[in-house]
């Protein structure tokens, strides 16, 4: 068979339009959180620091002295000694209104974003399907390929969870910013003319074992987000229960996002549901180097790093479930995993040689 023959140029090059066109959208979808955010109110930061001191009052003990009378008199109760002990990682502290801050004007332009992120979306997921048709195939065939598809799977999960009614807006401003910086790499620096797959990946498993690879890294991206946000939101905590100044830009942006303990459940769940997809993807491609090579396992560099990113993920939620590791140490181990993910993908793809380099990005 004539493989350039088997490649339809016309879809490949909408294929093309249409990933640009999406990029030109999520612009302005950036842009309208931004808005969202600098028109949000900025009222709420007294409200958080009232929340925490109630709740530091709450949890404060009182120590009592008792003084005898001279002489045999009745005994005398002196002023109660107010002793404050704050565990970490104990506040209770309400989440905060989101990027819109209940103001009407940041709302509307929250709204603007998340209906720009779905048209962005719809061109984006366009681009990957006629990509896919264009050569008759799985759309992930190297690395632009997956870079492309990844991010639309991040933002349909995004989507996903606002369809569910969950509190995720917030996490629109991050989601966009890293799909821009995604799909930029993609077109200028890991693009490949649309071709048909070396036979190695001829096989349905393509279909299994790297669909569930992108589904978990989109999954995963979401739970890393939610614990980098939780460590400024745990610090912009600490410093307004210490009593020290937590306003200005940064602190009105802090004191929008959900509480710190709501950040840090998120991102657990999250990484929970996702671990056992990703232990299927590491069964699902060693069943399919079998297949391929003959063997489950040779220590190739792209299983190496996949196994040591299951093992990140594993020590996080063992160190979760059973050292009751919650707050700083739990975000710090699941940002350490997510590197690793990354570093599977990019610097396993662009630094090391294995069985799993194909067509060079």
């Amino acid at each position: 068979m004539n493989l350039a023959a088997a490649t339809n140029e016309n879809l490949a090059n909408i294929s093309n339009v249409l990933i640009y066109s999406a990029m030109a959208v999520y612009t302005l979808a950036f842009l309208a959180h931004i808005t969202e955010w600098v028109f949000g109110s900025r009222s709420t930061v007294g409200r958080t620091a009232a929340a925490i001191t109630a709740e530091a009052a709450r949890s404060s003990s009182v120590t009592v002295t008792v003084k005898k009378a001279q002489g045999g008199g009745t005994a005398v109760l002196e002023r109660p000694e107010v002793v404050t002990r704050a565990a970490p990682g104990s506040r209770d502290v309400p989440d905060g209104p989101g990027a819109a801050g209940g103001s009407e004007k940041g709302d509307l332009y929250g709204r603007i974003a998340v209906s720009l992120t779905v048209l962005a979306f719809a061109l984006h997921a366009g681009g990957v399907l006629t990509r896919a048709l264009s050569v008759q195939r799985a759309p992930w065939g190297n690395m632009y390929e997956f870079s492309t598809t990844f991010g639309m799977t991040a933002v349909a999960v995004y989507l996903g969870l606002l369809v569910a009614k969950k509190n995720v807006r917030w996490l629109g401003l991050p989601l966009t910013t890293s799909i821009l910086l995604d799909l930029g790499l993609a077109v200028s620096v890991l693009y490949t003319d649309s071709d048909q797959l070396v036979p190695a990946l001829h096989s349905y498993w393509l279909w299994i074992h790297v669909s569930c690879a992108i589904i978990s890294g989109a999954a995963l991206w979401v739970g890393a987000t939610s614990s980098l946000f939780y460590l400024f939101r745990d610090s912009y905590e600490a410093k307004l229960a210490a009593g020290r100044d937590a306003d200005g830009a940064w602190g009105n942006v802090l004191s929008r996002l959900p509480s710190a303990a709501t950040l840090d459940k998120f991102a657990y769940r999250i990484n929970a549901t996702v671990f056992p997809l990703w232990t299927f993807t590491i069964i699902a491609g060693a069943i399919w180097a079998e297949a391929a090579w003959g063997r489950y396992w040779g220590w190739d560099p792209k299983e190496v790093w996949s196994f040591i990113t299951w093992v990140a993920y594993a020590c996080y939620l063992h160190a979760r479930a059973t050292a009751g590791w919650k707050g700083r140490k739990a975000a710090y181990l699941a940002l350490l995993a997510f590197a690793c993910y990354l570093f599977n993908y990019y610097g396993v793809n662009i630094l090391l040689s294995g069985k799993h380099s194909y067509a060079g990005v």
